[in-house]
C-alpha cells in the first residue's frame, strides 16, 4: 500500500479498538472545532462503528464535544429505507443521534430508499451545497471487509468509477443489490480519514493490503491515500496477526 503517512495503532481487542476509534472522533472534533465553527464526519457502519457510537454517546465521551457543532453524513448506505435493520442510518440514529438529541438539520442521510442512481446524484448535490465543490470532510469513517472493501467499494470494479460523480450507486453482484457510496475523489479530499479492521477473517486481506503488490481492484481499501496524508488504521490483535512486517505502534 503505497502511503507514507499512515499510522497504524494496533489493539488487543474489539473493546479496546472501539474505544480507540471513538477517542479519535473526538480528538479530531476537538482539534477541528477549535479553529473552526463546526465540524463535518461522515460515519460508516459495521460492528466497531455500532461500538464506537455507544461510546461517543456515552459518559465521558458526550461531553467532550459540543455537539451542536458537529454535522453527520454517510460514507456508504444499504438500498433500503430508514427504517430497515441494514440501514447503516438506522444503526447511526439508534446508536449515536438519537441518544445524543441531535437536530435533524444537523444529520445528512443518503436516501437509500430512492431509485440509486438518482440518491447518489442527490447526494452528490447534498455535499456540493453544504461542503464544497470539491466537498472537503473535517473526518470520513470507513471499515475494511474480509474481502477489502471499503464503504461501498467493492472487488472486482475500478473504484475510481464514476469518481468525478462524488457519490456512485455500484451494483454488487455478491448481494445481489445496489449499493450508495462516497467516490474514492472524496474521500481523499478529506483531512482526516480513519479505517477500522476487527477479527481474524480480516486477517488475510489486511496481510495483502499492507504488504502485498498495490491491487485496488482487488482490494478497493488500497484506493484510500488523502490528499492531506492524515491516514489513521485501526485494528484489532486478531486482524494483524499475519502481519509480518508492520508500522504499527500501540495506541496510547
Amino acid at each position: 500500500m503505497n502511503d507514507v503517512s499512515r499510522r497504524v495503532h494496533v489493539l488487543p481487542d474489539a473493546p479496546a479498538l472501539a474505544q480507540a476509534v471513538a477517542d479519535h472522533v473526538v480528538d479530531v472534533a476537538r482539534f477541528t472545532l477549535a479553529h473552526k465553527k463546526r465540524f463535518d464526519i461522515a460515519l460508516a457502519g459495521g460492528s466497531t462503528p455500532r461500538a464506537a457510537n455507544a461510546l461517543l454517546a456515552a459518559l465521558p465521551l458526550r461531553d467532550l464535544v459540543d455537539w451542536a457543532l458537529v454535522r453527520f453524513f454517510f460514507s456508504d448506505e444499504r438500498c433500503v429505507p430508514p427504517t430497515d435493520d441494514e440501514s447503516n442510518f438506522k444503526m447511526a440514529d439508534e446508536t449515536l443521534l438519537e441518544p445524543l438529541e441531535i437536530a435533524e438539520t444537523q444529520v445528512f442521510r443518503m436516501r437509500g430508499e430512492d431509485e440509486p442512481a438518482a440518491a447518489a446524484r442527490a447526494y452528490a448535490g447534498v455535499l456540493r451545497r453544504e461542503l464544497g465543490d470539491p466537498p472537503v470532510f473535517d473526518l470520513v469513517m470507513l471499515g475494511m471487509g474480509p474481502d477489502g472493501h471499503t464503504a461501498s467499494l467493492f472487488p472486482g470494479t475500478d473504484p475510481l468509477t464514476d469518481d468525478d460523480a462524488l457519490v456512485r450507486a455500484p451494483y454488487v453482484e455478491k448481494f445481489s443489490t445496489h449499493r450508495l457510496t462516497l467516490t474514492p475523489r472524496v474521500i481523499n479530499a478529506a483531512r482526516y480519514v480513519s479505517i477500522a479492521a476487527g477479527g481474524a477473517e480480516k486477517a488475510d486481506a489486511l496481510r495483502e493490503v499492507f504488504e502485498g503488490p498495490r491491487d485496488p481492484l482487488k482490494h478497493p481499501v488500497e484506493i484510500v491515500a488523502p490528499a492531506g496524508g492524515k491516514l489513521d488504521w485501526f485494528v484489532d490483535a486478531a486482524a494483524a496477526a499475519k502481519l509480518q512486517t508492520t508500522e504499527a505502534r500501540p495506541a496510547t
